[in-house]
């Protein structure tokens, strides 16, 4: 079983940065795929970025390519999602989640474990 608790996210201006943080307990972290997902108010649950358990290689969604970058400490426990020039349309709630395969991908019913969301907002 894991366990995942997200962290970091506010209120913020358009243009603003943030950084959300997900601590993970439980199984064996490091060979975990972790992601990192978005559902804005009336609309379904989108990926926004992975990164292997693997290799440590990351996907991005188009949008927030070049503006968001996902890392992770395994030593920590620890995901992170670096959001920079954020824009009022990634206004959502951010959920992390884990893949137990360490080749996964950005395809959603790969991920077994899931957190319980932290609200991000941006004001224009």
């Amino acid at each position: 079983q894991v366990q995942l608790v997200e962290s970091g996210g506010g209120l913020v201006q358009a243009g603003g940065s943030l950084r959300l943080s997900c601590a993970a307990s439980g199984r064996i972290f490091s060979t975990y795929t972790m992601g990192w997902f978005r559902q804005a108010p009336g609309k379904e649950r989108d990926f926004v970025a992975a990164i292997r358990g693997g290799d440590s290689r990351t996907y991005y969604t188009d949008s927030v390519k070049g503006r968001f970058t996902i890392s992770r400490d395994n030593a920590k426990n620890t995901v992170y999602l670096q959001m920079n020039s954020l824009k009022p349309e990634d206004t959502a709630v951010y959920y992390c989640a884990a893949d137990s395969n360490p080749w996964g991908s950005s395809a959603e019913y790969g991920y077994d474990y899931w957190g319980q969301g932290t609200q991000v907002t941006v004001s224009s």
